[in-house]
């Protein structure tokens, strides 16, 4: 959350909220996006698209485009999609929304567009599951329980601060993950946290390559680990504790199952092969010695066990999340403060606070006629293989036959893998819109590029189960050039498809803001407390919401009586063995936590692992070229992490450009010398915008190179097992090598070529 105003020259100047003890440069980024060449002015369309009509192509991305005004373009996008609906029905259209958007409640992109299509369309192909979650948001309800309840509000920061003495941080707690939350974060405390538990005596573990992890503050003792290994080095720890008598026997008999299968896995009854401290130290490098000192100090005190989202972004990453689970069960301490297990918690910033009492309005999206959905990370599959049956979650499923994909509010050439494999997977679709403030790859790469507002530019409330602060989002300046908010484009579409009333409800923007605001204002009454008439709100700017206590939820309840409260799991225990998962029969997800080794793993050629994981200058993608993005880069390119060892040995020093490169592309990036990394691990985040270098060429034919440090052209594109068919982004195999030849420039954030338009086409 932030202030702002426009200064006597005409500047957009923004401030933290007054109280925030953090808060987060990423706010610099926001001013330099006014006026900024990347945006999006008018209704655009390639031209192939405009002049030849629908129908798959390797244009996309190659095209010029034009310029056309919003009726017509309007007229035609509603002819297109009634064209899809009637031959295809409202399963060949895909409403591919996946991102963050934006804060407010009222122009949330997903809510906007599902909306649109459920009330004037019939539905649509929907997605499961997050790139960010999908591997844990499948396992935690056969073993657990659904990931919100069993992470965002069962531990606590004040928890942490008052009884924790151990934290076993899988992954880490990067504070750059913690500057942002959807909704909105009014306080950023987890720094100011981890350093009053480290007074307090609190030690925290930090495993995994990257010393930054965790924020200095926490003062934590680094177990280096490389990418992929934390399941094994769970194992050894279980392991420890089963052979040294240290487990819980009496918490595992009452508040789970399954135990028995898994403590014979990790002593080799069936296979042979003991998941002892020295079989871990074989694949994670941490001498045995350690691992056993580890276990027994997990043993000792009030232990905390937390599985960031970047563990489970991994091919077999069910596996961490489940097992970091087992680890905290064998303790004994599920649903004791401060102890026990969470997921996510420092991956976002609502992890770890206190849920709100009072209710928060989503805008409503509407019934979906359409039963056809795929994991969201499979669009390439969908694409490229309509018809194909594949794996989830238990069932057996075939992809639908898309024609028509609509894309709001997030950037696919971001957050999805393999990057020539989705430029050719998007070269099937008939017709691909998207709605955008900018001219991303993605946009790029489209048919429709309709001109969308940012949160600045318009009205809207700030707000989350998660955070006391519900926020009056005044518009600050105005939209450019043509742009619109999605709102008044399906508006426009709604009518022209004869379900403008469906759609709006007869409110516009302002009766909307009110309407979403009056369920909250009517909790605060129920409650007593003090509750402003939207006006009210409006004019203050926030308004307080009172927060749930601080007793440790679900877990805790269940902990107290587990016969009473039962888990939402299928024996309503946790499930340390699923016969549900054993049932499925997945070889790469069997009925107990397991490890796998990676299959994507250096070797030869590429020797290096590549670390993936999200920006410390932005959120994802969005405004990387604001100011605070684009000041962190080198030479205009994103920046690339590597150890001195590997830096040395192939003659790059500090601030040199690199390229990185495996079988599946390449891409080039500014280089950081830094022991912050383990050696034989190179770090480069995403986010910054794809460029290739020869954007004309056959998505068919190249190899895509990068020259501004996409590592999306690198990284591959699978599931993360047959469970959950999850995002497997974070980590893959690269060799890095330095840059000598002349640099070519870096256009990622230059409109495409756009062309007159011809007299009367």
């Amino acid at each position: 959350m932030f202030r702002g105003e426009v200064d006597g020259s005409g500047a957009l100047r923004v401030r933290p909220r007054p109280g925030d003890p953090d808060p987060s440069a990423l706010l610099r980024n926001i001013p330099s996006a006014v006026g900024h060449r990347a945006r999006v002015l008018r209704p655009t369309v390639r031209r192939g698209w405009w002049q030849d009509g629908p129908g798959p192509t390797d244009r996309r991305g190659r095209d010029a485009f034009i310029e056309v005004g919003w009726d017509e373009v309007l007229d035609r996008l509603a002819g297109e999609l009634r064209r899809v609906r009637d031959a295809h029905g409202p399963q060949g259209i895909y409403g591919g929304s996946y991102g963050w958007a934006s804060a407010g409640r009222f122009h949330h992109a997903q809510s906007q567009l599902h909306r649109f299509l459920n009330t004037a369309v019939g539905g649509y192909v929907g997605s499961v599951g997050t790139y960010s979650g999908a591997a844990a948001e499948t396992i935690l309800p056969h073993v657990l329980g659904p990931s919100g309840p069993v992470s965002k509000a069962t531990v606590t920061w004040e928890q942490i601060g008052a009884h924790t003495d151990t934290v076993l941080a899988f992954g880490g707690m990067a504070i750059k993950n913690s500057a942002v939350a959807a909704g909105g974060v009014s306080t950023h405390v987890e720094r100011a946290a981890m350093a009053a538990a480290a007074r307090r005596g609190t030690r925290f573990v930090l495993v995994g390559p990257l010393r930054s992890d965790l924020p200095p503050e926490a003062d934590a003792q680094w177990a280096v680990v490389p990418p992929g290994s934390d399941t094994a080095l769970m194992l050894g720890l279980l392991h420890t504790l089963v052979v040294e008598g240290l487990h819980d026997t009496a918490f595992l008999e009452r508040y789970c199952v399954g135990w028995e299968a898994l403590e014979e896995y990790l002593l080799g009854k069936a296979d042979g092969t003991v998941r002892d401290a020295e079989w871990a130290s074989g694949i994670t490098g941490v001498p045995a010695g350690e691992v056993v000192a580890l276990a027994r100090r997990a043993a000792t005190g009030r232990t905390l066990v937390t599985v960031a989202q970047s563990l489970q972004r991994a091919e077999f990453g069910e596996q961490p999340v489940w097992a970091g689970l087992a680890l905290a069960a064998a303790l004994g301490q599920v649903g004791l403060p401060g102890g026990g297990f969470c997921y996510g918690l420092g991956s976002i910033a609502y992890y770890g606070r206190r849920k709100v009492a009072v209710p928060v309005s989503p805008l409503p999206q509407g019934r979906n006629g359409v039963r056809e959905f795929i994991p969201v990370a499979r669009i390439a599959d969908m694409l490229l293989h309509p018809g194909e049956e594949f794996d989830h979650d238990g069932r057996r499923l075939r992809y639908p036959h898309v024609r028509l994909a609509y894309w709001i509010g997030g950037n696919p050439f971001h957050h999805h893998q393999d990057l020539g494999r989705l430029r050719r997977a998007l070269g099937r679709l008939d017709t691909f819109v998207v709605h955008e403030p900018a001219w991303t790859a993605t946009a790029k790469h489209a048919d429709v590029v309709l001109p969308s507002t940012m949160t600045i530019e318009r009205d809207d409330i700030g707000a989350t189960s998660l955070d006391p602060i519900m926020s009056a989002m005044h518009r600050l300046v105005d939209p450019p050039g043509a742009a619109r908010d999605d709102f008044a484009i399906f508006t426009g579409l709604a009518e022209r498809l004869g379900a403008g009333r469906e759609f709006t409800e007869g409110r516009d923007v302002r009766a909307w803001l009110a309407h979403l605001y009056e369920r909250t204002r009517a909790g605060l009454d129920r409650q007593g407390l003090p509750a402003p008439s939207f006006d009210e709100f409006w004019a203050a700017g926030e308004v307080e919401l009172p927060l749930r206590a601080d007793d440790g939820g679900l877990l805790a309840a269940f902990r107290a009586d587990p016969d009473r409260t039962r888990l939402p799991t299928p024996s309503g225990r946790i499930e340390i063995g699923s016969a549900t998962v054993a049932g499925f029969g997945y070889p790469d997800c069997p009925g107990h936590p397991a490890y796998f080794a990676p299959t994507d793993a250096p070797d030869e050629r590429h020797p290096l692992w590549l670390v993936a994981n999200q920006p410390a200058t932005r959120l994802h993608s969005q405004l990387d070229y604001g100011a605070h993005s684009a000041a962190a880069k080198v030479a205009g390119r994103e920046v690339v992490r590597i150890h001195p060892d590997d830096a040395a040995a192939r003659g790059v020093a500090d601030g040199e450009v690199v390229r990185l490169f495996n079988d599946r592309g390449a891409c080039l990036a500014g280089a950081r010398v830094t022991d912050d990394v383990m050696p034989g691990v190179v770090q480069l985040p995403t986010g910054a915008w794809f460029d290739p270098a020869d954007p004309g060429a056959d998505p068919a034919a190249q190899v895509p190179f990068c020259v501004h440090g996409n590592p999306n052209v690198l990284t591959r594109d699978v599931g993360s097992s047959a469970l959950a068919q999850g995002c497997t982004g974070q980590h893959t195999a690269v060799q890095l090598e330095r840059w000598d030849a002349a640099l070519p420039p870096v256009t990622a954030h230059d409109p495409p070529a756009v062309e007159p338009r011809e007299a009367g086409r």
